[in-house]
């Protein structure tokens, strides 16, 4: 390299952030090193002196005048450095705005980088929005399959089938045109023989579709299984795992979703879709540079994706943005607040344009209650949430017990046998009661519904008495003995979905969680909300009655009673409570029944939470061992960083590097015998004054690139991350120059700094690692793996669970 191109790589030219980020850095840097002469860029003296000697005969390599592919980046299983990234973006974001200025092309360049978040953001909406219509008229239809075919036309489901048949309206799912399986091959539906076929073919299509799941997830997608909402939190937090947000795992995920759902294990599509939508994010965000270079900036569009995942699970926008707000971002400014609040409102315009459940809504049960609610209904309605509240803490205790179970024994070993077996026994429980044989979304939907004159559901025979009808509502009615065998039937199908989803959240298929929580939870409800109309319809002269519930009044809705229960169990599992009153009132159209929703779903939080402190998803991260840092939690420990920061006593000396003294083999050996993501910069090992930070992956990158490419650099060649290097004998080789990967801004804290001050830090500012000096000497370092092991050691839990470096 001649001189020319040295000295515009060093000094003369301002076009690169590199080279903007080296002249802000040179005063600090300078000013660490005792004997270092002045920097004096005005004299041309320094262009002559190229660190090879007065003679000249040695050339310097200032090797990263370009940003080289992959330095910046990180490797798989490392927290992202959120300062690093956000910078970078100003950086870039300053460059943009500035070139602008100087012609047409630059200026539309600039408007097309700020359009293109917008449009990203629409074309997330209108993927999720589709794979989610896709997924419900799919897992409508094969779920229907179990239970026969439809001869005008194998791909309709039941409801569609029937749709163009003449039967009346009671009789309308028995339409000729739909044939179960014992009429299809016996000829006829009735009788025993018959009925075991059905069970059998009822069995046989729930294995084979859990069968396919599994082996479709096992060898081509292993990170489809599961929820998926545990590790998108920690993505969020910015940590990287590879391929879980790839082309690969969207498709699996799509398909098994289907399957396991369709073949009736106790699990929902609810939290897999926003899996699935923040695949969608993620897969987008490689058409546009600014997203696909920046890791935060993709974490950003990760959050609007969320959002788009639970609008068009819920057909709940608002809840979405709620919900990814509350629940799973990490990092949510108020341009990520308005880009959620768009792509969760393509998501349910194209879900709804789709109409994948017939009615015109966006979800399957959608319902509107006729008559107001009464104060002194709160009691039954708080109940539910302690209700909620303990089923939640029961849940999330027993799901991990079991979790663990799998991790440490050889069950873990065998998860297509374990999903067949939890299959069978499903498939075995549900079939004899018809609220466990039809889908758990269906179910809910018929506990949710309040009885009209026109339905036929066993929950709806009661006793009628027409003459005290008054227009479109009912009275409280005397209970008939459909409803009465429905109550039993509704209470062996809580205890089967009580117990059942404990074993089935977690296998190796995708399942989420929010609709089987809202199942138990609106049975409960169901079953007490008929106790409480039975009581008020044969006590109506009691004193709590007799003010507003008199004879032959609808004073007691029983499906409202369901909803509240829904939400009460959905909260106790996953302790979400704004966003989640605001997802079940989308959800079902009761806007005025937001007091109830908010008086259960805060009553099953404070319950939950008095059990235990964590949601179902925040014990999934710590039994993973992910490293995220809890946000809600307040850190009250008073420790300092010095008990905390690495090397401790008895520990060998912290691993450094000299600003300008190592050679290219004394760095490679340091990066070869340790495992560290980076290395401190120091002024020598004698003063350890702390000039800066480097990345292991940038140094690797950085000299196995300048090996190939650039001439004269060799094991003995000396390292420089300063902009001036000390003079060398005219006959060594040339010096590499590394200022370009250095980081002249690493976040220090003293050694007396408290550690509430430090986890606050690390929380806010998204750090991967903090370097810890005394009296402005280097003294350790304090990762984000050591402020999550010193938490969990401080809470009497096992420092050794957080497993990943």
């Amino acid at each position: 390299m001649d001189q020319k191109g040295y000295r515009r790589g060093s000094f003369q030219s301002a076009t690169s952030d590199e080279d903007m980020l080296e002249i802000a850095g040179a005063s600090m840097d300078f000013s660490m090193a005792d004997d270092d002469p002045p920097l004096d860029r005005e004299m041309g003296g320094f262009s002559s002196y190229n660190g090879g000697g007065m003679n000249g005969t040695s050339t310097m390599m200032d090797f990263l005048e370009e940003p080289l592919p992959g330095v910046g980046t990180y490797e798989d299983f490392n927290t992202i450095d959120w300062v690093r990234e956000k910078s970078r973006d100003r950086d870039r974001h300053r460059e943009i705005t500035n070139r602008s200025k100087e012609s047409t092309w630059a200026l539309l360049h600039s408007v097309s980088d700020a359009f293109s978040g917008w449009l990203l953001m629409l074309l997330i909406g209108l993927l999720a929005g589709s794979l989610a219509g896709l997924i419900d008229i799919s897992a409508h239809w094969m779920t229907d399959l179990k239970e026969g075919v439809c001869l005008a036309g194998f791909w309709f489901n039941h409801e569609h089938c029937c749709w163009k048949s003449n039967t009346t309206f009671t009789d309308r799912d028995k339409c000729p045109e739909w044939k179960s399986w014992s009429q299809l091959i016996l000829g006829h539906g009735e009788g025993a023989f018959a009925y075991i076929l059905n069970y059998f073919m009822y069995v046989i299509w729930a294995l084979m579709f859990s069968l396919l799941a599994v082996l479709l997830v096992k060898g081509f997608a292993p990170y489809a299984c599961g929820s998926g909402i545990p590790e998108i939190k920690t993505i969020l937090s910015g940590f990287i795992i590879r391929g879980y947000l790839g082309k690969w795992t969207l498709v699996i995920k799509t398909i098994t979703l289907v399957l396991a759902v369709s073949s009736g294990l106790s699990l929902g599509k609810e939290g897999p879709l926003v899996h699935v939508a923040c695949c969608c994010g993620n897969i987008l965000c490689h058409l546009f540079t600014k997203y696909r270079k920046n890791e935060a900036k993709r974490r950003e569009v990760l959050s609007a994706a969320a959002a788009a995942g639970v609008s068009v699970a819920f057909g709940a926008p608002i809840g979405g943005v709620l919900f990814s707000l509350e629940e799973v971002s990490y990092y949510f400014p108020l341009k990520t607040l308005w880009r959620s609040f768009f792509a969760a409102l393509v998501a349910a315009f194209t879900l709804r344009s789709i109409n994948p459940f017939g009615n015109s809504r966006l979800v399957l049960f959608y319902v509107e209650f006729h008559m107001p609610w009464h104060l002194l209904e709160l009691v039954p309605f708080i109940l539910l949430g302690i209700f909620g509240g303990l089923w939640g803490a029961f849940f999330i205790r027993s799901n991990i017990a079991w979790c663990r179970r799998r991790k440490t024994t050889r069950l873990g070993k065998y998860p297509v046998l374990e999903v067949l077996v939890v299959t069978a026994i499903t498939a075995i429980l549900a079939f004899p009661n018809e609220y466990t044989r039809m889908s758990t979304s269906e179910l809910i939907s018929e506990l949710f519904n309040d009885c009209g004159i026109l339905d036929s559901s066993k929950l709806c025979e009661y006793v009628n008495d027409f003459n005290s009808t008054k227009g479109d509502d009912l009275p409280d009615r005397a209970a008939g003995p459909g409803v009465y065998t429905a109550m039993w039937q509704l209470a062996l199908a809580l205890i089967m979905k009580v117990f059942i989803t404990i074993f089935t959240f977690g296998m190796k298929v995708p399942s989420g969680l929010f609709i089987p929580s809202m199942a138990v939870g609106a049975i409960a409800g169901r079953l007490l909300g008929v106790a409480v109309e039975q009581l008020a319809f044969y006590h109506h002269d009691w004193a709590i009655f007799s003010g507003w519930c008199s004879q032959g009044a609808d004073c007691i809705t029983p499906g409202l009673y369901a909803m509240v229960g829904a939400a009460a169990c959905l909260g106790g599992v996953t302790r979400m409570t704004v966003s989640l009153v605001v997802i079940m009132f989308e959800l079902t159209g009761g806007l005025e029944y937001i007091v109830p929703l908010m008086a259960a779903a805060m009553t099953s939080k404070w319950v939950a939470d008095a059990i235990g402190r964590e949601g179902i998803y925040d014990a999934h991260i710590r039994l993973n061992g992910y490293p995220f840092l809890e946000a809600k939690e307040e850190f009250s420990h008073k420790t300092r960083a010095m008990d905390v920061m690495r090397p401790r006593k008895n520990d060998p000396p912290l691993t450094v590097i000299t600003q300008d003294t190592m050679t290219v083999e004394d760095v490679e050996t340091i990066v070869t015998s340790t495992t560290y993501s980076g290395y401190p910069v120091v002024v020598s090992r004698a003063s350890q004054r702390l000039v800066g930070f480097v990345l292991r992956r940038d140094l690797i990158i950085s000299i196995e690139n300048a090996r190939k490419k650039q001439d004269g650099i060799v094991s003995t060649s000396v390292i420089c991350f300063t902009d001036y290097c000390p003079p060398l004998p005219p006959s060594s080789p040339s010096v590499l120059k590394l200022r370009s990967i250095l980081d002249l801004s690493p976040f220090t804290v003293t050694d007396e700094t408290p550690m509430e001050i430090v986890v606050d830090i690390f929380r806010k500012l998204g750090l991967r690692q903090c370097l810890v000096t005394h009296n402005g000497k280097l003294l350790g370092i304090i990762t984000k793996k050591d402020v999550l092991k010193h938490i969990a050691q401080m809470a009497n839990q096992d420092p050794e669970s957080i497993l990943f470096n």
